[in-house]
Formats: C-alpha cells, sequence, structure tokens
C-alpha cells in the first residue's frame, strides 16, 4: 500500500505543476495539518482515495471550510484496510490559538484513546502536527514537541509516527527521518511517500 504523506506547505510538484500520474497509484493521504482545505480537496479528488487528517495550529480556516472529501481523525483511531492510524492534531499552546494545547491536556486527549487503542490492539500510525519532544521539535514554545507522543510511541510501537509543524527549511540540520526503537518517526513537510 502507498501512502503520500503531506503537511505544512503545498507540494508545487503536485499542484502547481500537476499530472495525474504523479498521484496514480496512491492507496491513502495522511496530512499532518496546516494545508489550504482546497489544497486537501484537490489532492483526495484527483488520487480518487481516502484522504485523513489532524488540525495544525494554523487551521481554524477549516472551522467554516472544512476540505471537501477528506476525513479528520483527531481525537480518534480510523482504521482503513487493517492499518490503524491516531490521531492528534495540533500544536504546543503558544497564543491561545485555536488547536493548541499544553502538555496536560495533549495527555488527557492521549488518554481518551487508551481504550480504543487496547480493542485493536494498538496502532500502526500516529498521526499528529507537532512532533514529539526531542525528536524533530525545535526549542521554542510555538515548534515545542510533546512529551506524551513519546509515551505513545513506547507504549504502542506504531511502525511510524508522522508529523509535521516544524518545517525542513527552517534551517540546516532539521530531519526527515528519525529511528526511535521500532518506530520511523517522519516528518511529513511538503510530502513524502511509504509504503506499508
Amino acid at each position: 500500500m502507498k501512502i503520500l504523506l503531506v503537511a505544512d506547505e503545498p507540494s508545487k510538484a503536485l499542484w502547481d505543476y500537476y499530472d495525474g500520474e504523479k498521484l496514480r497509484d496512491i492507496d491513502l493521504i495522511l496530512s499532518a495539518g496546516d494545508l489550504p482545505p482546497q489544497y486537501l480537496s484537490f489532492l483526495v479528488t484527483f488520487a480518487n482515495c481516502p484522504l485523513l487528517y489532524v488540525h495544525g495550529n494554523h487551521d481554524g480556516v477549516y472551522d467554516q471550510k472544512a476540505p471537501d472529501g477528506c476525513i479528520c481523525i483527531d481525537d480518534r483511531i480510523y482504521e482503513f484496510e487493517g492499518i490503524k492510524i491516531m490521531g492528534l492534531g495540533g500544536s504546543m499552546e503558544y497564543n491561545q490559538g485555536p488547536y493548541q494545547y499544553t502538555e496536560k491536556q495533549m495527555r488527557k486527549r492521549a488518554k481518551k484513546l487508551a481504550f480504543s487503542a487496547w480493542r485493536k490492539h494498538g496502532i500502526d500510525i500516529l498521526l499528529t502536527h507537532a512532533p514529539a519532544r526531542g525528536m524533530g521539535d525545535q526549542d521554542d514554545l510555538p515548534h515545542r514537541g510533546f512529551e506524551v507522543f513519546e509515551s505513545l510511541i513506547d507504549r504502542y510501537h506504531p511502525k511510524y509516527m508522522v508529523h509535521g509543524h516544524v518545517h525542513m527549511n527552517y534551517g540546516y540540520g532539521i530531519k526527515r527521518i528519525q529511528e526511535h526503537g521500532e518506530t520511523t518517526v517522519i516528518n511529513a513537510y511538503e510530502k513524502y511517500l511509504i509504503e506499508m
């Protein structure tokens, strides 16, 4: 199964220079947030596959105009063809904007999913907007990761954790891929393709 990961910045290769062949064999799209709703609607239409998303800290516009044909999986575990995906969008609270949370609030959100994760015998993908603390985050409060995400990885051992929020063009040394135990942590900035 081919899964397209997107976050933070629309891909010019997919949108501005559209070529149907680039989306032809995609089976699932996961958005880690902060993308225009019309871009997600475009992707789901032309890829002709499900698109699952979590909110980024700049996705307040979704409250007025959600992406057409897409499925929000914030605060739930969504199963697609046997792949279990836990969604926890948002970033660290830094200015009381929409989809911003304290560590305590994010921990509470994660705890509400524990029973569902137990019933489903774990998760395969953890889809978030912010990274886990110490795994691709930065030291400033707006881009700091959540400690609870590391706890979720350690507890459920998903094959992938997919996040956005920290743009690859923020500076030198930002890693696209990291390993944490059995989990591959991927920064989905712009676009990235995985196979399961």
